[in-house]
């Protein structure tokens, strides 16, 4: 495979991957409050998370085709609501975490994503409940000639992944410089609301939509 082939897939997996990352969402807003309430280990942890979802679909999607988003189509409408009742989930756990009294004497606990590995696997999943990525993929794969070739498609998966990982990585650091102005306990609680209340207006949206 000539080198031209090679770069032109590599820089194709580039801006399909910033083209699905960069758009702000219910995911990017979660990643940055994630950041911003606990450290950016975790927020980075979720932000690969992110791209681990987004080059999983890029590689089905270059090596299926057709045939993944004509099997995704149908149950699409069910994913999505799974995917928002996640978010509900997450918003009113955040809010309730944000609001309940602490005990300055007590251990604080690392519940739902505020640990790396918890918030990478969470994130993941919640990630990979959204059809509409592996269509965006499987449209732009479809589009390429020499998508189908392995080299090819290996190259566009990586460019992909490196893309989103960037962007969300952007995203968390991002969190983080909010989580160092944001210390005090009433600059946790207007995040860890804000972040809620994005997150369930965001999910209604994907209801209605």
């Amino acid at each position: 495979m000539s080198s031209p082939v090679v770069v032109s897939a590599f820089l194709a997996g580039l801006v399909a991957g910033y083209g699905v990352a960069v758009p702000v969402g219910a995911i990017a807003v979660l990643v940055l409050g994630l950041t911003a309430r606990t450290s950016f280990r975790v927020g980075a942890a979720a932000a690969l998370g992110v791209a681990t979802a987004d080059g999983l679909y890029a590689a089905v999607a270059a090596l299926g085709g057709t045939v993944v988003a004509g099997l995704v189509a149908p149950v699409a409408d069910p994913l999505r609501l799974v995917a928002a009742g996640v978010l509900l989930a997450l918003a009113a756990h955040g809010a309730w975490r944000a609001l309940r009294p602490r005990t300055p004497a007590s251990t604080p606990t690392r519940r739902g994503l505020d640990t790396p590995a918890r918030a990478f696997l969470g994130v993941l999943a919640l990630t990979m409940l959204n059809p509409a990525t592996v269509v965006y993929f499987a449209a732009l794969v479809l589009g390429r000639s020499d998508a189908v070739a392995p080299l090819a498609a290996g190259l566009f998966v990586l460019g992909a992944f490196l893309a989103s990982a960037s962007w969300q990585l952007f995203v968390a650091a991002g969190g983080s410089l909010v989580g160092r102005v944001l210390t005090g306990p009433r600059g946790r609680l207007v995040t860890a609301l804000t972040s809620s209340a994005i997150i369930a207006a965001l999910a209604v949206t994907m209801l209605l939509g």
